[in-house]
C-alpha cells in the first residue's frame, strides 16, 4: 500500500529554526517592505503612475509604510526575545571557509544555522535598509524645507529600490525551490533530514513547548496593537 507522501513528510522528525520572535520579525519586515516596493514603483515607473493616478495617496501609503516598518522592528526587537535575536545576527555576521566556499558555489551541505548566500543576502538587505531610511528621510525633509534637497539623494533611493527588487526575488525563487525551507520561517521547524542536508554544522535544538510559545506571544500581540496605533497617528498627520 502507498503512503502517502505529505503524511509520511508530517511524520518526520523536527528541530527548531526560528523562534517566533524571529519569524514575526521576518513577517513584519516582508509585508512593509512588499508595500514599498509595490507603492515604490508606482512613484517610479511612469506607465505605474499613470495606473495610479493618485499620486499623493501613493506616497502616504509609502510614508506610512515606512513608519510602520521601522516602529514594527523596533518593537518586535524590544519586547521579543532578544537573546534569540543576538544569536541570529552572530550566526549571520560569522563567514567562514565554508561559506565563502558556498558562496563560489564549491560546496554544498557544510554550512551551520545559515549558509553563506543565506548570510550575504541578510547583510545586504540590513545595509539597503539603512539607505533607505537615511535617503528616505532626506527625501521627506527636502520636501519641507528646499535647503535639504541634497543632490543624489533621489538617484540613490532608486538605486537602492532596484537591487532590493533584485534581492528579493532572488530570494523567493531560492525558498520556494528548495523542499522544506519555507517551513522553517513558517513553523520555526524544518525536518531532521533538512538540517542534515542543507545545514550539515547546525546543532539545531529541539521544538519549542506550546507553553514557551503562548508565553512569547503576549509582548508581541502588544507590539502590534502599539504598531497600529503609530500607524493611525502617522495617516492622520500624512
Amino acid at each position: 500500500m502507498a503512503v502517502d507522501p505529505r503524511l509520511a513528510l508530517a511524520a518526520e522528525p523536527r528541530v527548531q529554526r526560528f523562534g517566533l520572535t524571529e519569524r514575526r520579525l521576518h513577517t513584519i519586515h516582508a509585508t512593509a517592505l512588499s508595500v514599498l516596493l509595490v507603492s515604490g514603483f508606482a512613484l517610479y515607473l511612469p506607465f505605474l503612475a499613470q495606473i495610479v493616478s493618485d499620486r499623493p495617496l501613493v506616497k502616504a501609503i509609502h510614508l506610512v509604510a515606512a513608519v510602520g516598518w521601522l516602529a514594527g522592528l523596533a518593537l518586535v526587537a524590544v519586547l521579543g526575545d532578544r537573546a534569540a535575536l543576538r544569536a541570529t545576527r552572530r550566526d549571520i555576521e560569522r563567514f567562514d571557509t565554508d561559506d565563502v566556499l558556498f558562496m563560489r558555489r564549491r560546496r554544498r551541505g557544510t554550512a551551520g544555522r545559515f549558509n553563506g548566500g543565506q548570510k550575504a543576502h541578510a547583510i545586504l538587505e540590513a545595509g539597503l535598509s539603512m539607505l533607505f531610511v537615511v535617503s528616505g528621510t532626506l527625501l521627506w525633509l527636502g520636501e519641507r524645507n528646499t535647503d535639504l534637497r541634497l543632490p543624489g539623494t533621489l538617484a540613490l533611493h532608486d538605486a537602492a529600490t532596484l537591487l532590493l527588487a533584485v534581492l528579493v526575488v532572488g530570494h523567493i525563487i531560492k525558498a520556494t525551490s528548495t523542499p522544506g525551507s519555507l517551513e522553517g520561517i513558517r513553523r520555526g521547524t524544518v525536518t531532521s533530514r533538512y538540517a542534515a542536508e542543507h545545514h550539515e554544522k547546525w546543532r539545531p535544538s529541539p521544538p519549542a513547548s506550546p507553553a514557551a510559545l503562548a508565553f512569547t506571544r503576549a509582548p508581541l500581540v502588544m507590539a502590534a496593537v502599539v504598531l497600529a496605533a503609530a500607524v493611525a497617528t502617522v495617516t492622520l498627520l500624512v
